[in-house]
């Protein structure tokens, strides 16, 4: 799990194609991997991926076709920038909010006008994705813990201040660049829960139990 608070924006170093996978080492740049080992999880623009070998300031990890095919990383060149976040600890603080790093799909960026000192970014996504998302929600762009402002449809737009512009991929990206969608998780277990065909309760015996009552 991660929290989509970016630690460090680091840089596409290779990628080497591997029998129709890809093998795909990344430049952490400041991000501190002292505590990482072979195997941990770190997130890259919102992708879980498995540490398989360990640099001083980078690693590597192997990129399935099927995540190739559904998120933004098959679009990436050398050089390119990425978000990354080391998986969470539990005594780590939650600043963000629970993201697994299992992207949803593509969403496409439709404007980004100032507002004030902020800027004001609009996303479009598929209609299997928009209907997740939902006005002051949480969303998770590119590995980035955002709060929706408002849904029109199938588009949605965010808030991003300075700090974000300039900590993250963010300040890369343009108008009709492809970023990586991950749902708020509740929004599926909720889905998941009235797509049942029960109807959900809390009930006295719930309370007592959880000690609510």
């Amino acid at each position: 799990m991660f929290t989509g608070i970016i630690q460090s924006v680091g840089r596409i170093a290779r990628l080497e194609p591997r029998g129709g996978d890809v093998r795909l080492a990344v430049d952490t740049a400041d991000l501190d991997l002292a505590d990482v080992q072979l195997g941990d999880s770190i997130a890259v623009s919102g992708v879980c991926l498995t540490a398989i070998t360990l640099e001083p300031h980078g690693f590597s990890a192997d990129v399935s076709n099927e995540t190739l095919s559904l998120t933004s990383l098959g679009q990436l060149k050398p050089g390119d920038p990425v978000n990354l976040e080391k998986a969470l600890r539990l005594a780590d603080r939650l600043g963000g909010h629970l993201v697994s790093g299992h992207v949803d799909g593509l969403g496409k960026v439709v404007s980004i006008t100032p507002d004030g000192r902020s800027q004001r970014w609009t996303f479009e996504v598929p209609a299997t994705i928009s209907r997740y998302i939902a006005a002051k929600g949480s969303v998770c762009i590119d590995g980035t813990s955002l709060t929706v402002n408002e849904v029109a449809g199938h588009r949605f737009g965010v808030n991003l201040i300075p700090h974000t512009v300039e900590h993250t991929a963010f300040s890369a990206r343009r108008v009709g660049d492809a970023v990586n969608i991950e749902v708020d998780v509740v929004a599926r277990y909720i889905e998941r829960l009235l797509s049942s065909g029960e109807t959900p309760r809390l009930d006295e015996a719930f309370l007592k139990q959880h000690g609510f009552a």
